[in-house]
């Protein structure tokens, strides 16, 4: 179905290729999966399978990439459109229609095909991703997940023969990503559809992969069994960490296989002093921060009574809440749940029905302030937002003049931002244009330009979008220092792998409501639903993260 035959892609004005001398089949009815690090060209293998690359990005590609017998250098997308369906790394940039139901039929309409047929299609996708009740909703109204799951179901009501998908759980809270994965499986094993399929998420994917790609950073490729390819890889899962340092071969790519080889390793840790449950107040500064706080933790943001309301929707009720210096806290809960509009409103920005948001400043400044009634730019220094879609703050044409705009709005020295941006991450060339970053280049970028203001509150709306394992640790330890130095860390992240490996402190928000405020292990660990696959593992002793299971086995011996 796909054939990439010596495949190599240079971008105009590119240092190196963006992929090179990649050759690989995936034939019909397989579920293959793209892996590697951060920038190293996942999205450009998939752009070039259905003939973006490289008629509309550019470029020049080398070899030949044939699908479903058509060659992409002379089909362009449009000639491809009744064979392959694309689903984007940003699912609503795609978007062009007002409502749900409407952009369900969109892609039908294009094809011509007959509306008796297109009706049925777009009631078998609202009941296969659950979006039914979402179905007159508009698209500006829905949260980021709830937008992705329109995306990938405004392309499955064409019937596609080959899916093509760069993130498409990156939104998703963990029920809802199973749901599409399990959908995802059913398709390519009841109907024979081909999936290529892009994730940083391994340890939701791994176990559905037919064939795994593995791209390096330097552009070239592995391909093969799961279990074979992740064994070596450089990017792997937490199940695949934990084999790694248990010895345990083949390595297990699902929870239940896990499991079945995990019993001697639970029998090793029970009633390790590492397994000891600390307290909830203790459990980051035990266990995650690189950095100690330098002084004992006090309020620095107190919310009492926040409501946020669009019209007849009430997306946030009543909320109480509290901040320490030195904490970093995750918002979780499924999507739609109203975290991003609590994150607005305490940014002050954002809507506010009703309640008070203050800010405790640091010192010579006013003690107590809402950010909602204060100056953009002395706003900023008090609370800073890393929104879902970090280029929404991007508005310069090259990385050097966003680092040195955001140096001057704030005082700070020349070269703050771009020293902060090179610690979050590598490779980002100062000519570049933010627009043309990886996912993960474009966060780092923006997480820079925010910390350069120092604020006592950093706010963060699923800021691991795009990032690889590796990213994902150099977040952590910046947010851990940022913390460390006085301040408060808020992120609102579906990812239970990362808030179990940089957080201390869990909130829960249901249908807008706090439901639940505790200690990470309290609240993680207890969870059917978000719980890591190490906890899954090792249940019931009391770890979560690879890291705890490595100190918890130094302390045996």
């Amino acid at each position: 179905m796909i054939h990439f035959d010596h495949v190599t892609v240079t971008y105009p004005d590119a240092v190196r290729a963006a992929l090179t001398d990649v050759t690989f089949r995936v034939p019909e009815g397989e579920l293959c999966l793209v892996i590697g690090p951060t920038g190293a060209g996942k999205s450009t293998l998939l752009k070039a399978a259905c003939g973006l690359v490289p008629h509309f990005t550019g470029g020049l590609l080398e070899g030949r990439v044939v699908v479903e017998g058509r060659d992409t250098r002379d089909h362009p997308p449009r000639d491809l459109a009744d064979v392959v369906g694309v689903v984007v790394q940003d699912p609503a940039s795609g978007f062009v229609t007002d409502t749900v139901e409407e952009e369900l039929a969109y892609a039908m309409e294009q094809l011509g095909i007959a509306p008796s047929v297109m009706r049925t299609r777009v009631e078998e996708v609202l009941d296969l991703l659950g979006l039914a009740t979402l179905r007159g909703r508009p698209l500006a109204d829905l949260s980021g997940g709830e937008q992705q799951r329109v995306a990938i179901g405004s392309v499955l009501t064409s019937q596609p023969r080959i899916l093509v998908l760069d993130e498409p759980t990156s939104a998703l809270d963990p029920a809802a990503a199973e749901d599409v994965l399990a959908a995802l499986t059913r398709l390519v094993h009841d109907l024979g559809m081909t999936v290529l399929l892009a994730e940083h998420r391994l340890e939701r994917v791994v176990q559905y992969a037919d064939r795994v790609i593995s791209i390096a950073s330097d552009g070239t490729t592995v391909d093969g069994a799961p279990a074979a390819v992740l064994a070596d890889s450089v990017v792997a899962p937490p199940i695949v960490e934990l084999a790694r340092l248990a010895a345990w071969h083949p390595v297990p790519l699902s929870v239940r296989d896990a499991r079945r080889r995990a019993a001697p390793l639970r029998e090793l840790l029970v009633g390790s002093k590492a397994n000891r449950h600390p307290s909830a107040a203790g459990d980051q500064v035990a266990r995650k921060s690189p950095v100690r706080a330098a002084a004992p933790p006090i309020t620095v943001l107190a919310a009492r009574g926040v409501h946020v309301r669009y019209g007849r929707t009430h997306a946030v009720r009543g909320i109480d809440l509290t901040l320490s210096s030195g904490q970093v806290v995750a918002l979780m809960g499924r999507n739609g749940s109203g975290k991003s509009s609590l994150l607005w409103a305490l940014q002050g920005s954002g809507p506010r029905a009703a309640g008070q948001v203050l800010i405790i400043g640091p010192p010579g400044a006013a003690a107590k302030a809402d950010p909602a009634s204060m100056r953009p730019r002395d706003a900023r220094l008090r609370v800073a937002l890393v929104p879902q879609n970090p280029q929404d703050l991007l508005y310069l044409d090259t990385v050097t003049a966003e680092c040195a705009a955001a140096d001057a709005q704030i005082g700070a020295e020349p070269g703050t931002t771009r020293a902060l941006l090179d610690r979050l991450t590598t490779g980002v060339p100062d000519p570049a244009h933010p627009r043309d970053l990886s996912e993960g280049q474009r966060l780092a970028l923006v997480l820079a330009i925010q910390l350069a203001a120092r604020p006592r509150v950093l706010l963060l709306d699923e800021p691991t979008r795009g990032l690889d394992y590796a990213a994902k640790r150099h977040l952590a330890a910046a947010l851990a220092r940022h913390a460390a130095a006085g301040a408060a860390v808020l992120l609102s992240s579906h990812d239970v792998e990362f808030v179990a490996e940089s957080a201390g402190r869990v909130l829960v928000i249901a249908d807008g409501e706090l439901v639940a405020d505790g200690g990470v292990r309290d609240i993680l660990a207890a969870s059917p639903t978000f719980a890591p696959q190490v906890a899954k593992i090792l249940h019931p002793v009391d770890l979560l993260t690879v890291d705890d299971v490595r100190r918890a086995l130094a302390a045996t011996r």
